[in-house]
């Protein structure tokens, strides 16, 4: 008769924990506005900086430039202020923010020829990435700031952060986002991305994803840790 009350009890806090985290609102900030996940708007070039998708340097980004057969000009590791500028020898200032790394490598080229240089071979690559990232919360393994190169999805963002936790709840993934000023927040199933039901939105730099946590699993975690001669005895009548 006792576990049969430990069992009534635990469907009725299980019950409860499901009701609470159905009946649960998004933000009540008087500046988010909430919509639903298919009209999340995609941010214009003012909210990002950039004009496509492929990546963008930023403000405070570290780049790595080379000058071929030319040893002064090579392994200059260059971080862009906060202006968006750089500085490299013989060349002075330019402006980099919002060009690609192929973009500034030509720039270079042009500016170095003929004055400097026959016919300059300039290559940059990315050392390291500050501006251009997602932030990725709540119930994920590994929780942090994660760098967008190319294109990023809403899948993809999770699984850099190492994937759900033990009480992550997959339908209750949030994803905010700030364009023309204004904050928007987008509630998703992850689970029924996972299944294919619809597309896998796209994430773009300065987006926070936020992972929501099942009530209901932390529930029935802490009611079995209450119970600990319950284990056995529901094993013996799935037995039977």
């Amino acid at each position: 008769m006792r576990i049969v009350k430990l069992l009534c009890l635990a469907a009725a806090a299980l019950s409860l924990a499901s009701c609470a985290s159905d009946t649960a609102r998004m933000g009540t900030s008087a500046d988010l506005a909430l919509v639903d996940a298919k009209q999340l708007p995609v941010p214009g070039n003012a909210d990002l900086g950039v004009s496509d998708r492929p990546y963008r340097i930023g403000a405070f980004d570290k780049l790595m430039v080379d000058v071929f057969n030319s040893p002064q000009l090579s392994g200059k590791e260059i971080q862009v202020d906060a202006s968006g500028r750089m500085t490299f020898p013989l060349v002075g200032t330019v402006e980099v923010a919002g060009k690609t790394p192929g973009e500034v490598a030509i720039e270079l080229q042009d500016r170095l020829r003929g004055r400097f240089i026959l016919n300059p071979q300039v290559t940059v690559n990315l050392k390291e990435i500050v501006s251009q990232t997602v932030t990725i919360g709540g119930e994920v393994k590994k929780p942090g700031v994660y760098p967008i190169l190319g294109r990023m999805t809403l899948l993809t963002a999770i699984a850099s952060a190492e994937g759900w936790t033990e009480y992550s709840s997959q339908t209750a993934v949030v994803v905010f986002r700030q364009v023309d000023g204004v904050r928007y927040a987008a509630l998703y199933d992850a689970r029924s991305i996972q299944k294919g039901n619809y597309a896998d939105p796209d994430l773009y730099p300065r987006d926070v994803v936020m992972v929501g946590e099942s009530q209901a699993r932390r529930v029935w975690r802490d009611f079995l840790l209450a119970t600990p001669l319950l284990a056995p005895v529901i094993y013996i009548i799935g037995r039977d």
